[in-house]
C-alpha cells in the first residue's frame, strides 16, 4: 500500500508526538515544533479554511520564504481539501501578480519576502489573506489569531492518489512560467528518490532553497514528512552560516553556484596552491579538513547533493577530497526528482541512476524522455503546451539532451533549446563548457554564446573578491593570464568546433531583478544573449583572447 503525505503526518502525530519536526529561528532564537504541535496548528488552520466554504480543490497560494509556517500551511491546505500553489518570494510585484491572476486563488498565505516592496500587492482583490508571524504586511488575518481562536480539526481527512495536490510554476528560463499540475501519488516517489541516496533514517536538514521549486519540495519537505526529518530554516541570508551550524545538518542540498561560493570563501583564506600542499601532509590534512568542514557548516553532513545545473567535475572532486560526500541528481518541474546517486556513489558528469518507478528513454535526437507516477498531469490552463510536453505513449519530453550508460547512469549533455549554431553550421551545447569555466575560483557566473559567430565566446562574471584583488595593473594582468590558461584548458577538453574564441571578464552581477537569472539562479539566456551579443563584435576586434569588459565598455 502506498502511503500519501497526509497518511505519514497522521502516523508521526500518533507514534512520535514529541519528536521535533520543525525548527524556526526568529531574531536569533530558535523555536521547535514537535509533531503534535505541528499537527495541532495545522488542524486549527485547516478548520479555518474549511469554514470558508470554498469548493473542494480551490487554489490557495503560499507566498513566502521558507519557514515552519510554510510547511504547516501546506498540511492545512491539503487537510481542508484544497490545492497548494507556491509563488517564489523573490518575484517582482508584477510577475507575482501575473501568477496570482493566472491561478485564481481563493486565499493566500503571506510571509517574509525578499523585498518589502513585494508586500505592497500581496494578491488580487477579494483573496482571503493570512499572514505568517514573519510577514512584513499588516493586512489580512494573522496566523496567531487563527491558531488562538479556532478549534482543531478532529478527523483525519484523506486524499486520493490521483487528487491534485499542487501546481508548481516553472522558473521561466525559456519564457513565461507554466504551472505544472501534480497529484498526491507523486510525493511517495519523490521520497523514494531521495531515500536512494540518503536512506530512510531520520536526518537533520536546512531548508533554504525555494519551496516554490520542485527540488526543495521533494528534497526537503516531502522527504522530511516521509522519514520524520528535523527540518531547520534560515532567518535570512545574513544568518545562513549560523543557521546551518545550528542545524548540524546531516544532509545538505544546493546548486552549483553556491558550492562554488563555498569553495571561493575557502580560497579567500588560503590559496589553492597552499591548501593543496597542506592536504599532501597526512597529519596536517586531517586537521585542515576537519577545520574547513566545520567552518562551512558541513561537519556532520553524511549526504550532500547538487542539482538544477551541471556541476563541474573539478568542483565535485574537490569537495569529495575534503570528505564531503557530494553527488549530483536530476529532475524537472514536470517530472519530479527522477535520478539520484545510489548509496552516495559518484561519477563526475553523471546525474545518477533512475529512482524507483522511473522509465528512461533517449529519443532519436538525443532527448531524455521520462515516464513515472511523478509525471505532471499537465500545465494549468495551457492545453497546447501540455500536448507538446508528452509523447503519444505518456513520456515527458524534458528538453534535455542526454545519454544513459549500460549500467543505468544518466549524463545530461545539454539543452535542446540552449544549443546554438555557429556561422560554420556547427551546433554547440553551452552548459558543458560553462561547467568547465566555473571551475576557476574567480568565476561567479558565466555564459557561453555564439549564434551565427565563427566560434563561441564566453562572458564571465567575476566574484567581488576577484574584482577587488585586480585593482592594480599587475594583479589584473595575473588574473588575465589565469583566464588565458583556463581558455587553453577548456579548449583542450571540448570538440574543435566548440573552442572558445575569447573570454570577456565583467564585474557586474546577474540578478533576479535585472531579469538575467530565475528565482532558482538559472540563467535566462535570451535576455543575456541579447545584451552581450551587441558587444561581442567589438571584443573580437580588440584582439586579445581575454578581454576586460567593464560595464558599458
Amino acid at each position: 500500500m502506498i502511503e500519501l503525505p497526509l497518511d505519514r503526518v497522521y502516523h508521526w502525530e500518533k507514534t512520535r508526538p514529541e519528536e521535533v519536526f520543525l525548527t524556526q529561528p526568529t531574531n536569533g532564537v530558535a523555536r521547535d515544533w514537535t509533531w503534535v504541535q505541528t499537527m495541532d496548528e495545522a488542524r486549527r488552520v485547516a478548520n479555518h479554511l474549511i469554514a470558508k466554504g470554498w469548493p473542494a480543490g480551490s487554489h490557495i497560494v503560499i507566498y513566502s520564504k521558507n519557514c515552519s509556517w510554510w510547511i504547516i500551511a501546506e498540511l492545512a491546505i491539503w487537510m481542508s481539501g484544497h490545492v497548494t500553489v507556491p509563488i517564489y518570494p523573490s518575484l517582482t510585484p508584477q510577475s507575482a501578480q501575473e501568477l496570482f491572476e493566472h491561478c485564481e486563488p481563493a486565499a493566500c498565505f503571506i510571509g517574509a519576502l525578499d523585498s518589502a516592496d513585494l508586500t505592497q500587492r500581496a494578491g488580487p482583490a477579494g483573496v482571503h489573506l493570512i499572514r505568517f508571524p514573519n510577514a512584513a504586511t499588516t493586512d489580512g488575518t494573522s496566523w496567531e489569531e487563527i491558531v488562538k481562536t479556532t478549534e482543531p480539526l478532529t478527523t483525519n481527512p484523506q486524499r486520493k492518489p490521483d487528487d491534485i495536490a499542487t501546481i508548481i510554476y516553472t522558473s521561466g528560463t525559456t519564457g513565461s512560467p507554466k504551472g505544472a499540475i501534480h497529484r498526491f501519488i507523486a510525493f511517495p516517489y519523490w521520497a523514494k528518490a531521495i531515500a536512494q541516496v540518503a536512506g530512510e533514517s531520520r536526518q537533520r536538514d536546512l531548508s533554504y532553497l525555494p519551496l516554490a521549486h520542485i527540488a526543495e519540495r521533494g528534497l526537503t519537505e516531502t522527504t522530511g514528512i516521509y522519514y520524520s526529518w528535523n527540518l531547520f530554516f534560515t532567518e535570512s541570508m545574513a544568518t545562513f552560516l549560523v543557521d546551518l551550524k545550528r542545524a548540524r545538518a546531516t544532509v545538505f542540498f544546493s546548486v552549483p553556484r553556491l558550492y562554488a561560493k563555498f569553495q571561493q570563501r575557502v580560497f579567500e583564506k588560503i590559496s589553492r596552491q597552499a591548501l593543496d600542499r597542506l592536504l599532501g601532509i597526512p597529519l596536517v590534512k586531517t586537521l585542515i579538513v576537519k577545520y574547513i568542514m566545520h567552518q562551512m557548516g558541513f561537519g556532520q553532513v553524511a549526504f550532500a547533493a547538487s542539482g538544477s545545473a551541471p556541476l563541474s567535475g573539478d568542483l565535485l572532486q574537490w569537495f569529495r577530497a575534503l570528505g564531503l560526500p557530494l553527488t549530483e541528481g536530476y529532475g524537472t518541474t514536470e517530472t519530479g526528482i527522477t535520478h539520484t546517486a545510489p548509496n552516495g556513489e559518484s561519477r563526475p558528469g553523471y546525474a545518477g541512476k533512475s529512482a524507483p518507478g522511473v522509465e528512461v528513454r533517449i529519443s532519436a535526437i538525443g532527448e531524455v524522455l521520462l515516464r513515472s507516477p511523478m509525471n505532471m498531469v499537465g500545465y494549468y490552463k495551457n492545453p497546447e503546451e501540455t500536448q507538446q510536453a508528452f509523447t503519444e505513449d505518456g513520456f515527458i519530453r524534458t528538453g534535455d539532451l542526454g545519454e544513459v550508460t549500460t549500467d543505468g547512469w544518466l549524463k545530461i549533455t545539454g539543452r535542446i533549446k540552449e544549443q546554438f549554431k555557429t556561422s560554420k553550421g556547427k551546433y554547440v551545447a553551452p552548459s558543458k563548457i560553462e561547467a568547465l569555466l566555473s571551475a576557476h575560483p574567480a568565476v561567479e557566473n558565466c555564459l557561453v554564446l555564439g549564434t551565427n559567430l565563427a566560434a563561441p565566446c564566453a562572458v564571465v562574471v567575476l566574484t567581488q573578491e576577484a574584482v577587488q584583488q585586480a585593482s592594480t595593473e599587475a594583479a589584473r594582468k595575473e588574473l588575465e593570464k589565469s583566464f588565458e590558461a583556463l581558455l587553453d584548458s577548456v579548449n583542450g577538453r571540448v570538440e574543435s568546433h566548440e573552442h572558445l574564441a575569447l573570454i570577456a571578464l565583467v564585474d557586474h552581477h546577474w540578478t533576479i531583478d535585472s531579469g538575467f537569472v530565475t528565482p532558482t539562479l538559472k540563467l535566462k539566456r535570451t535576455p543575456l544573449e541579447a545584451y552581450y551579443g551587441q558587444w561581442i563584435p567589438a571584443w573580437l576586434q580588440q584582439g586579445p583572447r581575454v578581454v576586460w569588459a567593464i560595464t558599458g565598455q
